[in-house]
């Protein structure tokens, strides 16, 4: 008998090409072509718990959980009963339903800070739907954002800092004509001087300054107590709308999201505006915007500022949003996921300590972050310092062993409550192994 000398087919790599036909680049967001790091995307097969596994059937430990929604990991049951009788109700309506008004009392009640919600189907419709009404609310134009900061792709945020103080914006992306950015101001994040200076020169015409209080796209990095301190002073002062976005760290790093943190450390501290997404909607298209009642009402049916959309408030959407949401209500979730995600940080240190790599991490709740540096970076230039080469032999590394993480290395990654202790020490000799052989190459 003749064996068989024939390679196994790598169905990622077929389902690669055979994408990249069809689709620009081989996907329907940029980053999951693996454009950063090199090699070939895996294509997901199916998901369970803290897993994935691909086209190849290979099983990882999934550090990514759809960039941050799953934070109950995949399948959960209550989760997937809940979204199996509203799919059996019905897919859409275009029309009101008791579920939408459930999921925004729910919302309301963790978020004290907001007083009404709208609903919307993502991060980028929220966020751009939030800057529209805080300009019709204040009557103003300029917003102000913070480099390295990512509010979705809408055409008036997708700008990037020049030099010197509050930099009109210029598109970062080919299609956004400037005068569409002409009203964006960049800072830089943490910058506290640079914020006093922009709203000595333009406080009067601010209608919003929008941050991500920790920012999951410069991988980890937090704003400074002092600085967003000084951001709520000068809000108030000059009269614009402090702007959270938490779509990623809503539901994410604390119950109350990180705005219930920085209440914790400044005196009757609250956000005038949250948009909120991923954790809400359980991985199903779901995202919101609030503010206070008198902000609120500015929207159109009750008032001027324009905002719609046929699948919001999609009523299989929520009943996967309110079952995530009743589930991390429970009692002491939030202090396991976080003691959990912190012993894979600490683990990572150690791990690159001990191989004599540079690293340092940080974490909050179920949400993490690291970079191939001394020390951890405060803004996106010191962000751009970590080491782009290291970290691609990282990712390969542990994407080789089966752990998955960003295919970049500006991104953050979460932990969810289907991760355990073993998936935990099984990554960290993993990446004790690569750490060494990082080591190694570049000695």
């Amino acid at each position: 008998m003749t064996p068989n000398t024939e390679l196994p087919v790598d169905r990622n790599l077929a389902l690669f090409e055979r994408a990249r036909r069809l689709i620009p680049g081989g996907v329907n967001s940029p980053v999951r072509a693996f454009k950063a790091v090199g090699g070939t995307p895996r294509f997901v097969q199916r998901a369970q718990g803290a897993y994935f596994w691909d086209a190849n059937g290979q099983r990882y430990i999934d550090y990514i959980g759809s960039w941050g929604p799953m934070i109950l990991g995949h399948g959960h049951p209550a989760v997937l009963q809940a979204v199996q009788q509203a799919a059996q109700e019905g897919f859409s309506y275009g029309a009101p339903t008791e579920r939408e008004v459930e999921l925004a009392e729910v919302l309301i009640e963790l978020v004290p800070s907001i007083d009404m919600v709208r609903l919307v189907s993502s991060g980028t419709e929220a966020a751009m739907s939030a800057i529209r009404l805080a300009r019709g609310a204040t009557g103003r134009k300029k917003l102000i954002k913070f480099e390295g900061c990512y509010h979705g792709h809408a055409d008036a945020l997708l700008v990037k800092a020049g030099s010197g103080l509050a930099t009109f914006g210029n598109p970062t992306s080919a299609g956004v004509p400037p005068e569409v950015v002409q009203h964006t101001l960049v800072l830089e994040y943490n910058n506290v001087a640079q914020l006093e200076e922009a709203f000595a020169t333009h406080g009067r015409d601010i209608a919003c300054l929008m941050i991500e209080p920790i920012c999951g796209n410069m991988n980890f990095v937090r704003a400074s107590v002092p600085f967003m301190q000084r951001c709520r002073e000068l809000c108030t002062h000059h009269g614009a709308l402090l702007a959270f976005d938490e779509v990623m760290t809503g539901f994410r790093v604390a119950l109350g999201g990180a705005q219930s943190l920085y209440a914790q450390l400044i005196p009757g501290f609250e956000p005038d505006m949250t948009v909120m997404g991923k954790v809400i909607g359980g991985g199903m298209p779901l995202a919101a915007f609030g503010a206070k009642r008198a902000v609120m009402e500015q929207l159109a049916p009750l008032g001027p500022v324009y905002q719609a959309g046929t699948l919001s408030g999609n009523p299989v959407a929520t009943a996967c949003g309110l079952a995530t949401l009743q589930v991390i209500r429970q009692p002491g979730f939030f202090e396991a996921l976080g003691q959990r995600t912190q012993s894979l940080v600490a683990g990572l240190c150690m791990a690159a300590q001990q191989a004599g790599v540079p690293f340092c991490g940080d974490s909050e709740g179920g949400m993490f972050g690291f970079f191939l540096l001394d020390s951890l970076p405060h803004n996106y230039p010191q962000v751009m310092a970590t080491d782009g080469a290291r970290f691609n032999q990282l990712f390969h590394g542990l994407l080789d062993r089966g752990i998955y993480i960003a295919p970049a290395l500006y991104e953050a990654g979460f932990v969810s409550a289907a991760h355990s202790q073993q998936d935990i020490d099984d990554t960290l000799d993993a990446a004790g192994v690569v750490f060494q052989e990082i080591a190694r190459r570049y000695k």
